[in-house]
């Protein structure tokens, strides 16, 4: 039993190995396309240098990686499998009567183990970092008159109101979100649930504060009555800084813990939150995608290589990668279309690679 622990460490160790070189190969690929990218969107059209540029690139990398650290372990799988296989080791291993379950199993459980270390901690990191992404290029093109900053549309709710707030422009003064050329439409809800238009405030700028709006400049008008002006006025606001600032961001810019508040607020909002919910999903079942990506791996790399054929077999694999992953987007858009369940979309794409692995497995190990 401890030769074969053995045994299985060292091939874990042999499978970690390969996932680093193709996270580094893949990471490299990355910062140098998103650097070029970079510099040809902003640093022709700001007066930046490659340090900035440079550093924006470090923002937005880990977002970009992380959708593609599937490939990371599949290529790294392949890698590591395929050298252990062409040195004989793998037929070593086999031929000494430990099946090729015994070794694959420490990989995939690991694999496991990261995906869950992904989506708990990497996730919100890369969230972090692609926000300030936003913000810095943001800073760095205000002065560019083709990349300005589209109207800003928010809205809040709870079991009796409604209200959509329009905004020109917005900014963060001290932690606090600022809303400028700003304009209210409230509504009440009826008890059959129908929201009924109240009252319109147009305002200079309104400020996030703590459980409320408050507004400066404000004209206020009713329906069917003369407006109100008044130099300050506060609303309720079920919004903190950080939900405002999600409320029109991508599903993908969320943190993996913020997103159930994210669904909550967007619905109490009146809003859809199908995209969150299915983002929600696929983080969820990223881990079992990552072991899937391990499983297949091994699959396509334990042909006997005096046998030939064990590069076909691999680029298989690797093709097979990509179905999976155009697969996971095709899934994706039927989702939020509302054609199949959000949970079926997200789970489907690493259910089945998993079960396309485990069934070459099977032929291959028992025939």
């Amino acid at each position: 039993m401890i030769g074969v622990g053995r045994l299985e460490r060292y091939v874990l160790a042999r499978m970690l190995g390969g996932v680093g070189v193709a996270l580094a190969v893949i990471a490299s690929v990355i910062l140098l396309v998103q650097f070029v990218d970079l510099s040809r969107s902003v640093g022709t059209r700001a007066d930046v240098g490659a340090q900035e540029i440079f550093s924006l690139t470090l923002l937005r990398a880990p977002s970009l990686i992380q959708v593609l650290l599937p490939f990371v372990f599949l290529f790294g799988g392949i890698g590591a499998f395929v050298g252990l296989n062409r040195k004989s080791e793998l037929v070593a291993m086999r031929a000494a009567g430990i099946s090729a379950w015994r070794f694959i199993l420490p990989s995939a459980v690991a694999a496991f183990a990261i995906g869950v270390f992904a989506v708990a901690v990497l996730n919100p990191m890369s969230a972090a970092l692609n926000a300030r992404f936003e913000d810095n290029r943001a800073r760095l093109m205000e002065n560019y008159l083709g990349d300005q900053p589209k109207d800003i549309w928010l809205r809040q709710g709870d079991a009796r109101n409604q209200i959509v707030i329009h905004a020109k422009a917005r900014d963060t003064v001290g932690g606090a979100v600022r809303l400028r050329g700003v304009s209210l439409f409230i509504y009440q809800k009826t008890p059959d649930g129908t929201p009924q238009f109240q009252r319109r405030l147009e305002a200079a700028e309104a400020r996030l504060m703590p459980g409320f709006w408050r507004l400066k400049d404000v004209r206020e008008a009713t329906a069917g009555g003369n407006s109100v002006r008044s130099e300050s006025l506060s609303i309720r606001s079920t919004l903190d800084a950080e939900a405002a600032m999600e409320s029109y961001a991508s599903p993908e810019a969320i943190a993996f813990w913020k997103l159930p508040g994210a669904i909550r607020l967007t619905e109490q909002a009146g809003f859809s939150a199908s995209g969150y919910r299915l983002r929600w999903h696929q983080l969820l079942a990223t881990p079992l995608l990552f072991a899937a990506m391990s499983v297949l791996a091994a699959a396509f790399s334990l042909r006997l290589a005096r046998l030939g054929g064990l590069a076909g077999l691999a680029g298989s694999g690797v093709a097979l990668g990509f179905v999976v992953f155009f697969f996971n987007q095709f899934s994706g858009a039927l989702a939020k279309a509302d054609i199949i369940p959000l949970f079926a979309a997200a789970w489907a794409p690493a259910v089945v690679a998993l079960l396309a692995g485990l069934t070459l497995l099977c032929y291959t190990e028992d025939g």
